[in-house]
């Protein structure tokens, strides 16, 4: 989910992605592989997101996107602990026009900090103090749909990139949307801030979100609409 797809014009937006639908008492997490039709400024581009289990109670997140312009890819490592989802690594890689970006994290629930390294700034670096509960921006997208179905707050402290960030989500209503050609009730999230506007659609069968749109500044910047699971 929804949470923060690094073009880095939109350093957020993969809050949003991936949002892996469990329910709140439980139930186990389930691999999955999504295949978006995406937009990104107006050009057409693919996106796939997938969930594998890394053996034990490890697993792995990972969201592309790739288009002319933009080749992104991205991977979380996790546990759960205690009910709750806890990052232990992850990778954020992107290529752009005239830009590149590589930065790894390191989630130490031993020693009770994250660290950060390679294309990032050095008072970004870490480490920062972790507190229960605290995920990096994908994780929250495994949260949010557990949550949703519970009808807990959608409330997160996100520690990411040597800052951390309180985050909530607000529930804006139904709307029909169009999977595989199939009309399907969905639940409307938004998060806003100043000049950004994300909105995710959730539907309760689903693994992953029916559609995704990020808005800065009032316009469209992408678009995700669900093809296919499997």
């Amino acid at each position: 989910m929804l949470g923060r797809i690094r073009f880095r014009y939109a350093p957020w937006l993969a809050v949003l992605l991936a949002l892996a639908a469990t329910t709140a008492q439980a139930a186990s997490l389930e691999p999955f592989t999504a295949d978006y039709q995406a937009s990104y400024l107006g050009m057409q581009a693919t996106g796939t997101m997938s969930l594998a289990q890394e053996g034990g109670n490890r697993w792995k997140y990972s969201l592309a996107i790739r288009n002319q312009v933009a080749d992104v890819s991205q991977n979380t490592v996790f546990d759960e602990h205690q009910g709750r989802l806890r990052p232990l690594s992850s990778s954020d890689r992107s290529a752009a026009v005239f830009k590149k970006k590589n930065v790894d994290a390191t989630y130490d629930w031993k020693a009770g900090t994250a660290t950060w390294s390679g294309d990032v700034k050095p008072e970004r670096r870490g480490p920062v103090k972790l507190q229960p509960g605290d995920m990096d921006a994908l994780l929250i997208n495994l949260a949010v749909v557990r949550d949703l179905a519970a009808g807990r707050p959608l409330k997160y402290r996100m520690v990411d990139e040597g800052r951390v960030r309180e985050m909530e989500w607000e529930v804006v209503g139904k709307e029909a949307v169009t999977v595989g050609g199939a009309s399907k009730q969905a639940t409307k999230l938004v998060r806003r801030t100043d000049k950004r506007e994300m909105l995710v659609w959730i539907v309760p069968e689903l693994p992953v979100p029916a559609r995704v749109l990020q808005r800065e500044n009032g316009m469209d910047t992408i678009n995700l609409v669900l093809r296919s699971v499997r």
